[in-house]
């Protein structure tokens, strides 16, 4: 996966982590509002659904199980490709 050593474990925002946990015991599943696109995908975080920051607007990002392990800003993506020149015919 990354360049991250094991016994580190996986990087997730200190905040981040606490807006999940609160979002969890609070019951209802909210909106969790991020900045942190490179916080680690955690198991607890499946059913989530997280608003990305992809330096424009917040993407809304619904997690499931084969997203843990990846990052949040690889569910947001800051390019939006619009094709070679103009192609018009």
């Amino acid at each position: 996966m990354g360049n991250r050593s094991v016994w580190k474990g996986p990087f997730v925002e200190p905040k981040l982590l606490e807006k999940v946990n609160n979002a969890i015991s609070g019951g209802k599943y909210t909106v969790v509002k991020t900045w942190s696109r490179s916080s680690t995908i955690l198991p607890n975080f499946v059913g989530l659904t997280f608003s990305v920051y992809n330096g424009k607007k917040f993407v809304p990002v619904l997690v499931n199980e084969k997203m843990v392990g990846k990052k949040l800003g690889e569910f947001a993506p800051t390019r939006i490709f619009t094709g070679h020149g103009n192609n018009r015919k």
